[in-house]
């Protein structure tokens, strides 16, 4: 079972997040800021975040820099309700990026798409 970490400092937002990736099968934890993110990070392994970019206290794009420095390996799904920071050379670290909507069945693809791209890629390195 995968595990994502839904990184949005919105409760109601996290929650929806968590139900419908929760649905699908995945392993959901939930963090409000870069900090939480980190210790979560640090303890538990996860195979892929879903990053907001408006964070309360913070910058996601900071965050999202951070973790590619730290967790290179662990893809990002960048997610906003504003589609200009598509333009931000800083979202071009993320694997993904979704603007918010009620329907996530956008999210919902994305996250099986970049799943599926990392454990093919996984696999590829444990046959070499």
């Amino acid at each position: 079972m995968s595990r994502i970490l839904v990184v949005d400092d919105e409760p109601n937002v996290r929650l929806v997040y968590n139900e419908e990736l929760s649905d699908e099968g995945y392993e959901v934890l939930e963090s409000e800021s870069g900090k939480e993110t980190f210790e979560i990070l640090n303890r538990e392994p996860i195979d892929l975040i879903v990053l907001d970019i408006k964070l309360r206290s913070e910058s996601g794009l900071d965050v999202l820099q951070k973790i590619t420095k730290q967790f290179p390996d662990i893809p990002v799904i960048l997610c906003s309700a504003y589609s200009a920071f598509q333009d931000d050379y800083t979202s071009w670290l993320a694997e993904s990026y979704v603007v918010k909507s009620s329907d996530t069945d956008e999210l919902l693809k994305e996250v099986k798409r970049v799943l599926s791209k990392r454990r093919a890629s996984q696999s590829r390195i444990y046959q070499a």
